[in-house]
């Protein structure tokens, strides 16, 4: 059987909710969804998102980053962070484990206004989360789903050349995520999807959405051993509730 792996930084998970996620998730019946940037504990929710095995990243700052991981199937195993105390208190990985393959929900950290966090993601972060990714390899093809915080290529955003040197367009942001797909990942939407005018992420400003200046900024990865198996790549800009949209794939043998 197919298998349809959602991801979404539903920019705060409480609010979301209010917002039709449920009614969603009934609709897009994915197997596996993984949001990001949940801004919340699992006390706080009361939601039991029927049907589904419900796993939390929480961070310890309150309101603040997060993951969440939805799955039909239960999983062999699941665990949180990387194993690195100095970034895992952001609550930004998610990792389950199934039969075939790992699938790693992941909110990457923003370089911020300024780039101040910049060199922190770029020679701290996406180190230690390389070296992550490529521990699971050894085992089993990995799936990673998530907010990338990058454009990787001009054609994913709509004004390149106003943002060469802001944050999620920088060439040091650009370069990481490149190194990333040295892992042997591939983009799936793009594999499937060359051309532009696609994006996941808008401002709220200048109604930049209505008008599609937005950025491509969430993907699902696949392990190159799977693109055989990759039927659907898609993005959803008709799912309102976030300043982002869900994205996915539908993999063609089952779990």
């Amino acid at each position: 059987m197919p298998t349809k792996i959602i991801s979404w930084n539903v920019n705060g998970l409480r609010s979301i909710l209010s917002k039709g996620l449920v009614d969603y998730l009934n609709s897009a019946q994915a197997d596996v969804v993984c949001l990001q940037e949940i801004k919340a504990r699992a006390e706080q929710v009361e939601e039991a998102f029927p049907g589904y095995h419900v796993y939390w990243n929480s961070a310890e700052r309150p309101g603040y980053s997060g993951t969440l991981t939805l799955t039909r199937e239960r999983p062999i195993a699941t665990s949180v962070g990387i194993g690195a105390p100095d970034h895992d208190r952001e609550g930004r990985v998610l990792t389950v484990e199934f039969e075939k393959w790992y699938i790693v929900n992941v909110y990457t950290p923003n370089s911020q206004r300024e780039l101040t966090r910049l060199a922190y993601r770029t020679r701290e972060w996406t180190p230690a989360f390389l070296s992550f990714l490529r521990g699971l390899q050894n085992h089993k093809p990995v799936i990673v789903c998530g907010d990338m915080n990058v454009a990787h290529q001009a054609v994913d955003l709509a004004r390149p050349k106003d943002n060469a040197f802001n944050a999620g367009f920088t060439a040091e942001e650009r370069g990481a995520f490149a190194n990333f797909l040295d892992l042997g990942l591939v983009d799936s939407f793009r594999k499937l999807n060359p051309d532009g005018g696609h994006y996941t992420w808008w401002s709220y400003q200048s109604h930049a959405r209505i008008r599609n200046i937005g950025w491509r900024i969430d993907y699902v990865c696949i392990c190159k051993s799977l693109v055989g198996e990759l039927n659907e790549a898609f993005i959803e800009p008709h799912v309102m509730g976030s300043d982002h949209c869900p994205v996915g794939v539908v993999l063609g043998d089952g779990k």
